[in-house]
């Protein structure tokens, strides 16, 4: 035997690697993951009837849970290649941080405000059912290769929305009532008993910029788009704002087309793509078991 080599050493790497090995099994056995998943929907659950009732029970079990998902985590860290390989796996990553979370204790937040945020931060458990399914896997890589195209399909929007917001306030903007007397405060007063969902209950949809781009958004959804159209015609009616009904027609009808029909399907179209080039992707490096094994 050569003076060079190290016996313990290779000793205690060869049971390393099977205690590794060994991990991996176990953390990929089909059973396990089932466990987990089983695991996982019982939490999301328990968060759920926690919102009505909390008892030691459920505490217990909470707690019982948050040990299952530590010795997932551990198994996990255990079967990596490396620690560098395990930290640059973001579902690592974010189911370390959740079983983090879970062991904090609320009991060192004095402030009320700092214990609702632990809670919330809790209730994110949920979210591990994202890996419960290759596909929603797939689903959340396509939505992250998609912020790229989104980030300027947004962009794209914003600018949009920012013009057509500036016009708006110039051509609906009503008077302030404060500013009204007479035959223009009554017209300004029947407009807001006649119109559908008018300022009566709420700001004036185009009052000011951060307003009119909330509108914009509300059209965009195709909330009550018609009746904000009406809403102009009446108070054009009245004499409460000068812009005719071609303007008002052509102002609300060229938004929702380009908003609803142009901008939403840019961002579909990007999605769909990065969808079938993820899905290419996976085909290729996970092809289909063959039914006869």
């Amino acid at each position: 035997m050569s003076e060079t080599q190290d016996p313990v050493g290779e000793v205690s790497a060869a049971k390393f690697a099977g205690v590794r090995a060994a991990a991996g099994s176990l953390a990929s056995n089909k059973w396990f993951e089932l466990t987990i998943t089983l695991v996982i929907l019982i939490n999301s659950f328990l968060i759920g009837v926690e919102t009505y009732r909390s008892d030691s029970t459920i505490s217990l079990i909470q707690q019982i849970i948050l040990y299952v998902f530590t010795v997932e985590i551990a198994l996990r860290f255990v079967a990596s290649p490396s620690v560098k390989s395990f930290f640059t796996d973001g579902w690592n990553i974010f189911d370390l941080s959740l079983v983090l979370i879970g062991y904090v204790p609320e009991t060192m937040f004095e402030n009320a405000s700092a214990m609702m945020a632990l809670r919330v931060l809790r209730v994110f458990r949920v979210l591990r059912l994202l890996r419960a399914a290759k596909e929603i896997k797939v689903i959340i890589s396509v939505l992250l290769k998609s912020t790229s195209a989104m980030f300027y399909n947004v962009l794209l929007f914003a600018i949009f929305i920012y013009l057509f917001s500036i016009i708006g306030v110039g051509l609906f903007r009503l008077p302030d009532p404060a500013t009204l007397e007479g035959e223009e405060l009554a017209r300004y007063e029947q407009l807001m008993e006649v119109a559908p969902h008018s300022p009566a209950n709420s700001p004036d949809p185009f009052g000011t910029l951060g307003e009119a781009m909330f509108t914009l958004f509300r059209e965009l959804t195709g909330e009550d788009w018609t009746d904000l159209r009406y809403n102009h015609m009446t108070a054009y009616e009245l004499g409460v704002i000068k812009t005719p009904p071609l303007i008002i027609n052509f102002f609300h009808i060229l938004w929702f087309v380009i908003s609803a029909f142009l901008l939403l399907n840019l961002v579909t179209g990007a999605i769909i793509n990065n969808y079938q080039a993820v899905m290419e992707k996976s085909h290729k490096s996970d092809p289909d078991p063959d039914p006869a094994e």
